[in-house]
């Protein structure tokens, strides 16, 4: 279909004067299908925008658990034969600190806080408080146990549903508070989603500024955000709909959101940039220019973002459905991102080709390709390499130190604000029922080693209170024995605890309970951790290798991309760990990474820091395959693609850092990670290190073997 002129006579399709290869024929095909491709994606978009409001509603709150443990095997024991008295039941405090909680208005509270819950088709057996479990010994606490009668995910909703009714009943004498590992949940999610809102709104403009500074011109700059932001809303209405099939992390629109932006307009950027170049610096026709930009530039862009989808495809190792939604939530995202920039980001440059310098600042031809100041910075570490090399490893070096005493755990309940419902009914009960009281451990076990079971549970010295053994309400021959610990849930003690119970008790008997749902976690994650790391590594040094043919200067972009990784681990140790700047940024620091990060950031650190890694040696491989010089590689790469990763990583950083700024801990966690990651990565690594390095190993980084040539792809990035 050939596009058309204004009065609708058709216009005919763009040729370009150089045969062009995959990708420069893919955006000819677009552009002189122009109509079609927007109307298909105009198709896509309002498709799968109709989904995209509802997405907060929908996706699930919970799914942070190792399948195959016993404590989630303990978990739906107890919701299937003990009225799903689990770790999912929503525990309601009811207090009153002048009085009697189980008489006069504390007991009609109590009455319709039960009538409220039972009214709750999500909602099991409602227990009424215990003297000597459930009733504090002053009487001032009462806890009711709402069980759980639906999934982790339905509690979760069930939990955000109640938590307004429930505090409603609250009166002047009496106060109720929901809490339990579903209400933290509920309220960890509202407030994480409040802090990516207040971030996305603050990241947006910071981010438009910056695009300003490096385009010169507030069209061009406005690009990369219409077309990240298309991709947002398409992956937002498909992360909806895959919901209804399998549950979907909260998480993954969040984490989507954040790297789906950064992404998006790094790999617009890099594409804007190189068509401004050629018909601006070069005064190319726009079908040539259309092609040589998607030659180059799009073939860079398109192996990033297989770098970036690999290295979070090995996430999907980690045997927890959080962790694999959320993985897959960030892949979806740049998949549409990915495909708006290599199909839509053409029509619209040939669309307003030179009008994209509309609204330009004085600078606006800075936007050509080559950029004389990165240039001179090439040439001077040409002349000098050692000096610079040696300073950037040493700044790394430093940075990267602290990790090697860096710990980790689950998140305590310091990630909620002090005023959430979840964390004043936490506090309330550590205060009437003792430290372990919120990590109250149940076993199940056969009714025939109930004795026994009772026995080791009581006599274990990390054991304050056990409670007689509950028999199940049906005939399954089963017990429930709770137990409270000696110490809070978030107390490495409580480990060696759940370790010996496992070890003492009868066969049969299964540890459950919230905290132990954390350790199964914990540990699945530091045992699959080395297994992701390896793999991605592994694929992202064999995608360098196919997109470069190089051996040597693969492996060194892989190994340099573990310096910025292993630097912003060493930063989060310190700022996370021992609490540097936590009061100036306004957090209560936890003494330890959360034992989901070094995973799960590993391969987003990793996935950013290939982006850089291929933007810059692709361009390098360009100039040498031009030229067969290393110094022409070498400078020619920092100048053509310096520029770009500058005003890349600044936008990266900005997005980061604004993420940083508001809400739980979590949400700081990543901002701060990744945004060190990228200062580090881009400044030190991709500016310095990695040129530094072309420059040490001349004409051997480009050097490959005939045998490792006869087996790879045929993979160029020289046009024409």
């Amino acid at each position: 279909m050939a596009t058309t002129h204004t009065d609708g006579r058709p216009r005919p399709a763009l040729t370009p004067t150089t045969r062009p290869g995959p990708l420069g024929r893919l955006g000819i095909a677009v552009v002189n299908h122009a109509r079609t491709t927007t109307v298909l994606w105009l198709i896509v978009i309002i498709g799968l925008g109709i989904f995209a409001p509802k997405v907060e509603a929908e996706l699930s709150g919970a799914g942070w658990q190792a399948q195959g443990s016993d404590s989630v095997a303990a978990r739906e024991l107890a919701r299937e034969h003990f009225g799903g008295a689990g770790s999912s039941a929503i525990q309601v405090v009811v207090h009153d600190p002048d009085g009697q909680v189980t008489q006069g208005t504390g007991a009609d509270v109590l009455a319709e806080a039960t009538t409220l819950l039972q009214q709750d088709p999500r909602i099991g057996e409602v227990i009424q408080p215990q003297p000597g479990a459930t009733l504090s010994e002053d009487g001032h606490t009462a806890v009711l146990i709402a069980g759980a009668d639906a999934s982790t995910d339905e509690m979760v909703k069930a939990a955000k549903d109640l938590s307004g009714p429930l505090q409603d009943l609250s009166t002047g004498a009496v106060q109720v508070n929901p809490t339990g590992a579903s209400q933290l949940w509920a309220d960890f999610n509202a407030a994480n989603l409040e802090a990516m809102m207040k971030s996305e709104m603050l990241s947006w403009p910071v981010t438009l500024a910056i695009l300003v500074l490096a385009f010169g011109a507030l069209v061009a700059a406005g690009l990369p955000l219409l077309l990240t932001l298309a991709g947002l809303v398409a992956s937002a209405g498909s992360l909806v709909l895959l919901n209804q099939f399998f549950p979907v992390s909260i998480w993954a629109m969040n984490f989507a959101m954040m790297f789906a932006l950064a992404l998006g307009i790094d790999y617009a950027l890099f594409l804007v940039v190189r068509y401004r170049a050629a018909r601006m610096g070069h005064d190319r026709p726009i079908p040539d220019a259309i092609a040589e930009t998607m030659d180059t530039a799009g073939k860079a862009v398109l192996l990033s973002g297989l770098t970036v989808l690999v290295s979070l495809s090995a996430v999907m190792l980690v045997p927890s459905p959080a962790f694999r939604s959320m993985a897959g939530g960030i892949m979806l995202a740049v998949v549409f991102v990915l495909a708006a920039t290599l199909t839509l980001l053409p029509v619209v440059l040939a669309k307003l080709d030179l009008r994209i310098n509309k609204f330009a600042l004085k600078w606006v031809h800075t936007g050509e390709h080559r950029s004389a100041r990165f240039a001179a910075w090439g040439e001077r570490l040409w002349r000098n390499p050692w000096l610079y090399g040696a300073g950037a490893l040493l700044i790394l070096l430093a940075l990267a130190a602290p990790v090697l005493g860096l710990r980790t755990a689950m998140p305590s309940i310091k990630v909620l604000p002090e005023d959430a419902s979840a964390r004043v009914g936490y506090d309330l009960v550590q205060e009437s029922f003792g430290p372990g009281a919120p990590g109250t451990l149940q076993v199940v076990v056969e009714q025939d080693q109930a004795d026994a079971a009772a026995a080791v549970v009581s006599q274990d010295p990390g054991i304050a209170a056990a409670m007689p053994a509950q028999p199940a309400a049906d005939d399954s021959g089963l017990v429930m024995i709770q137990a409270v610990p000696t110490v809070d849930p978030s107390d490495p003690g409580l480990s060696a605890t759940v370790d010996r119970l496992r070890a003492d008790l009868p066969s049969s008997a299964l540890v459950g309970g919230a905290a132990v749902e954390n350790l199964d976690l914990k540990s699945q994650l530091d045992d699959s951790t080395p297994l992701v790391l390896g793999v991605v590594l592994v694929l992202g040094f064999l995608l360098l290798l196919i997109a470069l043919q190089a051996p040597l200067i693969s492996l060194l972009g892989t190994l340099a991309s573990l310096l910025s990784t292993a630097a912003a681990f060493g930063v989060a140790r310190l700022v996370f760990q021992e609490g540097w700047g936590s009061s100036l940024m306004g957090f209560e620091h936890q003494g330890f990474l959360d034992a989901w990060a070094p995973v799960f950031f590993f391969a987003m650190i990793f996935a950013i820091a290939m982006d850089y890694t291929v933007f810059l040696l692709a361009s390098a491989k360009e100039h040498y395959e031009a030229s067969g010089d290393p110094r022409d590689a070498m400078v020619g790469a920092v100048a053509h693609s310096g520029r770009v990763i500058f005003a890349a990583a600044a936008v990266m950083v900005a997005v980061f850092f604004t993420f940083s700024l508001s809400g739980p801990l979590p949400p700081k966690e990543m901002g701060i990670v990744l945004g060190v990651a990228v200062l580090v990565d881009a400044f030190l690594v991709r500016l310095v290190l990695l040129p530094v390095l072309l420059r040490l190993t001349g004409r051997a980084a480009w050097w490959s073997p005939a045998w490792l040539r006869r087996i790879l792809p045929d993979v160029h990035f020289s046009h024409g």
